[in-house]
């Protein structure tokens, strides 16, 4: 099914063949190239990311710029829209598909950066959400999930991996399969030194 997704054929060369035989019926190429501005929050977890991108499109005959946003003035700017092209790191406290769905992709969400709306899917957001039987629900998200790239609305542009350290004195500690971010409860958490 990943296959299926845009970007994720085997077959790099022709991927971009196809993209530089669509940015060529647009009027661009070798000697015309499209200039762009790629807005990121000045952190190295957006900075990176946006020049693999910036570079990956040189082969499309796109030249990004790297529009660096400092921090406090980020969430407004994509709140009002003040960007052409953005990149934004899309996280979750909790895994589980609602909290990014109706965050970001739902129409009337007040997070929906990219302004991207389909009725059809928000209809398929609500079902997958009150799905009680675990593997169709896991279905449901694919498909929704491989709808949003097909449409653009959530290209991915990379997966990144995050790792958690401890000490071995550490003693308690429960490490989470399902997120990074919610084993913060350290009430069984102890020294052993």
């Amino acid at each position: 099914m990943l296959k299926t997704a845009p970007g994720y054929s085997n077959d790099i060369g022709a991927n971009r063949d196809e993209a530089r035989a669509i940015m060529r019926r647009l009027g661009y190429g070798p000697e015309k190239r499209l200039p762009f501005k790629l807005s990121v929050r000045n952190l190295p977890v957006y900075r990176d990311p946006g020049t693999i991108l910036i570079d990956q499109l040189r082969e499309i005959y796109m030249d990004g710029e790297l529009e660096l946003t400092e921090t406090a003035t980020w969430v407004p700017k994509l709140i009002r829209k003040d960007y052409l092209v953005a990149l934004s790191v899309l996280g979750a406290a909790a895994d589980d598909p609602d909290v990014v769905f109706v965050q970001n992709h739902i129409c009337a969400s007040p997070r929906n950066y990219t302004g991207h709306c389909n009725p059809e899917l928000d209809k398929k957001i609500d079902l997958q959400s009150m799905e009680a039987d675990l593997e169709k629900r896991r279905r449901m998200v694919w498909d929704i999930d491989l709808t949003l790239q097909r449409e653009l609305a959530r290209p991915i542009l990379y997966h990144r991996r995050g790792g958690t350290c401890w000490h071995p004195w550490v003693k308690g500690m429960t490490m989470m399969v399902n997120s990074q971010y919610n084993n913060w409860r350290m009430e069984d958490v102890w020294l052993d030194k």
